[in-house]
This record gives C-alpha cells, structure tokens and sequence, in this order.
C-alpha cells in the first residue's frame, strides 16, 4: 500500500509539473493524467470519466451559456457606464467600479465581468491621469472577490460542493460564501484602493492604451526593401536597438530563421526582421531606414494615416474561437475587416511570423481598423476591445428573459426549490428555445478546455482515496494540529490547509487545489473527529485567493499585458493579501462554521 501511495504521490507530482510548466495544453494533460491513474488501477473506466457526467461540471458549462446571454444584452456595459457617472471623486469612482465588478462577478463569469469593465478602467484612467498599471490588477482581484460571495460566482465552488455531496455531506447553498466572502470583499477592495496604487508604479502612459503606446513592446515584422540603407549593413551599424529602442529578435531569410549574432548579421534585400518595440517606434524605424512594414503592402501610408480608421488593441478572450488559431487561419482580414499589426505576449517571446502566430488566451493585438468596421468587432465576443465605445442596451430577442434568468435561477435554488444544476439547465433551454441565445453562442460560449480539465481532474479524488495518499496527507496535517492544545488543534490544521491552498492554486489553478484538497480535507475532519465545513471553506476561499502569480487566476492572466506589469508586481502586491486573507481565514472561518 506504501508503494501505490509514494507512486501516486509522484504521479500527481509530474502532472504538476506538467500543468506549470504548461509542456501540454492544460486539458490535454488533465487527460494524460486519466489515462496514466487507469493503467496504474487507481481508477476503473467508469470511474474515469464519471467527471464527465460530475454535475459542477454540468453547472459550470451551463453558468458559461447564462453569463454569454447576459453580456450579450450589455447591460453589465451600461452599469459600468453609468458607474463612471455617479461621482467626480476619483477614488470614490475607482471604488464603486470595483465593488460593482465584485458583485457582478458574484453572479456571472468573472473573466467576462472583467473583460468588460477595463475599457472602463482604462477611461477613469485618462480622466483623472492615472496609469492603467495603477487600476487593472485592482480590476482583477475584484473579480475574484466576487466569485467568493456565492456558490455560483466561480466554478472552484461548484466543484468543491459537489466533491463534498459525492463523499456523502450536504452540498453547499448559494449563499453559504456570503458571509465570508462579504468580509472578504471589504478588506479586498481597501486594500485596492489605498495600497495597491501605492505599491504598483507607474509604467503605462496616463492616456488612454490606444492612443500613445507606452506599453509593453508588440512584435511585428519588416521586409528589407531593396533601397534600404540597411542593406550591407548589420543592426548594430545602424544602431538599429540605440536610435529607434526596437530589439530584432530574428532574421527570416528565405526559409531559413537566423536567431544567433543578430547584432553583427549583414542584412540582405528580402530579409524579414522580425522586431519588438512599440508603435511609435516602429514607424520612425520604417521611415528612415526605408522597410516595408506589415501593412506596407495591404494599404498605402494615406490608408494607414486616414481619419476614417483608428488603431485599437483587442484582448483574446477566454472563449474567443481565435485560441489556437493563427491570423492566416481565421482570415482575419476578411472575418473583421481589419489589420493586424502587431502581437504582444507578455512573458514568451514571439519569433513566428505575425500570420503563422498560433494565439493564446489573454493576446493582445495591435488592429488597424475602418471605423465603420468597429461596431462589428467589438458585437463580436473573440476579441475584449480596449477602448472607449459607444454604450447602450442591446434589445436582442427577448433581451429581458436573458437579464432575468440568473438572478431567478439564483432563487430558485436559494429557496430550496430546485438545484442550481436543474435551475440552470432550464434556464439554458428556455434561451434557447426563444432564441435569445442560439445554439452556435451557447457551444461558443462554453470554455472547453476548462470544462474537459476539470472533469478529467475529478476522479482524481477518486483515485487519491484509493490509493491511500489522502489518509497518509491527512494525517500529516492532524499530527500537526497534534502539535498544539486540544482546542487549538483543528484550528491550526485548517490554517494549514488553507495556507496549501493558496500556495498550489498560486502555482497552478484554483480547481486543481479545489479537487486536490477536499478529499485530504474531509480526512483531515475525520481523523481529528471534529465537522468538516470550516475545512471545506478553507479550501474553497484558500483556492480563491490567487493574488500571488499572474497564472494563478485567469482575469490575473487578462490584465498583465495591458498594465504593463512584470511577474514581480504580483508578488509584491499580491502576497501581502494573500497573507492578510489567510489570516482573515483562520481567525474567522471558525467563528463562521464552528468545529
């Protein structure tokens, strides 16, 4: 038994790092993992894909399908809009568009909520001269807030209610987070408001994303024109990095990628330098050194320049159908009317050609764009366009019913009347009946990655039972506790869990330490005979709390290339809330829910 424990151990060890390193796509290897528990006999067949069928799972892809047919009615634009309006105080401004993206997000996908509000950010950013840099982490942790006030308001909590009902506990009820989370929300948005401006400086421009370009560099890709003074020379002749601050990371020469001594390659007619800076840059760069830009060869300069377009940047959103795709791919041209001109990804470095870049989540892309062609991109969900737009509500058929279902959903199941995952279910079918949403948005609509994600990583508590590595980690948190008084034991031991749960879903994901740790959790309860539910929230608020790391939180992964912000900027404002929420959890959970 000591063995299939220490194997299991490092089963899930390598699948971590999998997941971290991200050698695979995340749901790609949440399937390995499967595969690998049912050749080792943790799990049967049936018991593997059991996930599939694992009702979080169903209510997750369902809430996916609600949230789409309340964005897309925009009345979270217009709340957000009319937010901006309540009062000339900055501060006081900032705070109400925090707190109403938290309770919004309470209700609705966070990365969505989220996505909607930073056109809005970045406007109080331009009117009160604020740097973008100041205000979108805030955004970001908002939106976690909000997921913490309800059972619905992040997959994390469905998934642990179900865990829990399948190991024979009530499942949790839609306002069981309130409490909580309420405090949560409170200390959260003070410490947004008076302590994260202070601790973020100031790296992006005061004016809005769109308009200067002081943000981190784009990488775009330039043809050596055969009148280029360049030509003959290498960038370190023409001091290609000192004059124009633009970094050549790669020379494409026919079919060949010349990536090493670039400062001291000669350049020849036709090379294609593949180059990072920002826009302003890139077209003094242009200019003077006679290239042809991305665009040269689509539009004229008179095109490029013309009153009745606009540069925008657009967001990859989290279901956009261009995840995976490249520009050349989808057609961009065609599909949007519009231009690529340059990609940025914060933390990798890009060295495809801009049409053979494959996009990930969270991309942002610099577009050329006919103003006339504005309306049809930002209707078009693919892309979060981070600007300033025209607002209102759009009466899609039976735009009402879409506003309404959730929050009778919600009811619904507060009440008791029915389960979230029945409320849900009908809710979707009603939509789709009355064609408020069609089927196309609702299968669009769904993150499938996640969803295949988190139902391959369910029976994995299945598997973490069977192999006995649940007990053996449980019980090395109960001799933990052991270590303190009878009556502080079980507090110490929740702290504990509470404290690993911050720690792998900063790592990792806040589903994978929801999954992970419940069973180790309910363990925990039984060896120390004391009730489980102040361990049940530890787990689910400690796996909420993703403040740390940029990849611990989706809406995290959204803001780091518009603020401009470097891993380090998470660390520094992310762990000290990361401690004050255990702290706030270990103190109050117990006071909450009582051993």
């Amino acid at each position: 038994m000591l063995f299939e424990t220490i194997l299991f151990i490092f089963i899930i060890f390598l699948a971590l790092i999998f997941f971290l390193k991200e050698l695979l796509p995340i749901d790609v290897t949440a399937l390995l993992l499967l595969c690998v528990l049912i050749l080792f006999d943790y799990l049967t067949i049936e018991e593997a894909i059991s996930g599939f069928s694992n009702k979080a799972v169903l209510t997750v892809a369902l809430m996916f399908v609600l949230s789409a047919s309340i964005v897309k009615t925009g009345i979270i634009e217009v709340l957000a809009d009319r937010l901006t309006q309540l009062s000339n105080n900055v501060w006081f401004t900032i705070g109400l568009i925090l707190i109403g993206t938290s309770l919004i997000s309470g209700f609705i996908n966070n990365t969505a909520t989220v996505a909607i509000f930073i056109p809005f950010a970045l406007h109080l950013g331009k009117k009160y001269e604020l740097s973008p840099s100041k205000l979108l982490i805030p955004l970001s942790f908002a939106g976690i807030y909000g997921g913490m006030l309800t059972l619905i308001g992040t997959s994390t909590n469905l998934i642990v209610s179900s865990i829990v009902e399948d190991y024979g506990f009530e499942p949790l009820k839609m306002f069981d987070f309130l409490s909580m989370g309420l405090v949560f929300l409170l200390f959260g948005t003070l410490y947004n408001v008076f302590f994260v401006p202070k601790l973020l400086s100031s790296r992006a421009g005061i004016s809005s994303l769109t308009g200067k370009y002081h943000l981190s560099a784009y990488l775009t890709e330039f043809e050596v024109d055969h009148e280029s003074p360049l030509i003959g020379s290498s960038c370190l002749e023409r001091g290609v990095s000192k004059n124009y601050d633009i970094t050549v990371l790669s020379i494409i020469r026919n079919d060949e990628h010349i990536e090493t001594n670039l400062r001291n390659q000669k350049i020849k007619s036709g090379d294609i330098l593949m180059a990072r800076g920002t826009l302003d840059n890139f077209i003094k760069f242009r200019d003077e050194e006679k290239l042809l830009m991305l665009t040269d060869k689509k539009m004229n300069q008179n095109e490029l320049m013309s009153g009745a377009s606009t540069i925008v940047e657009g967001l990859v959103t989290q279901n956009s159908t261009l995840i995976g795709k490249s520009l050349f791919d989808v057609d961009f041209r065609k599909k949007f009317g519009a231009f690529v001109l340059a990609v940025r990804r914060e933390g990798k470095t890009l060295r495809e050609k801009i049409a053979r870049i494959k996009l990930h989540f969270a991309d942002t892309l610099l577009i050329f764009v006919p103003k006339s062609s504005m309306n049809t991109m930002i209707k078009n969900r693919d892309l979060a366009i981070l600007q300033e737009h025209e607002v209102s509500l759009k009466k899609v058929k039976f735009w009402w019913l879409a506003i309404a279902v959730i929050p009778i959903a919600m009811l619904l199941a507060a009440l008791g009347i029915i389960d979230i995952l029945q409320a849900a279910l009908i809710g979707v079918v009603i939509l789709l009946v009355v064609g408020a949403i069609s089927p196309e948005e609702a299968y669009q609509s769904i993150n499938w990655s996640v969803i295949i994600m988190i139902a391959a990583f369910v029976p994995v508590g299945i598997a973490m039972e069977r192999s006995g590595a649940a007990e053996m980690l449980a019980s090395l948190i109960s001799n933990f506790g052991g270590n303190f008084n009878t009556q502080i034991a079980p507090h110490a031991a929740m702290s504990l869990i509470f404290f690993i749960s911050i720690v792998i879903t900063s790592l990792m994901s806040n589903n994978t330490a929801a999954i992970i740790l419940i069973p180790i959790a309910l363990s925990v309860s039984i060896q120390m005979n004391v009730d489980a539910k102040p361990f049940i929230f530890a787990v689910a608020y400690g796996a909420s709390t993703s403040f740390a790391t940029p990849m611990g939180y989706q809406t995290n992964l959204m803001v780091y290339g518009p603020g401009q912000y470097k891993f380090f900027d998470f660390v520094k404002v992310g762990v000290p809330l990361n401690i004050v929420f255990w702290l706030l959890g270990t103190f109050l959970i117990p006071i909450f829910w009582s051993f």
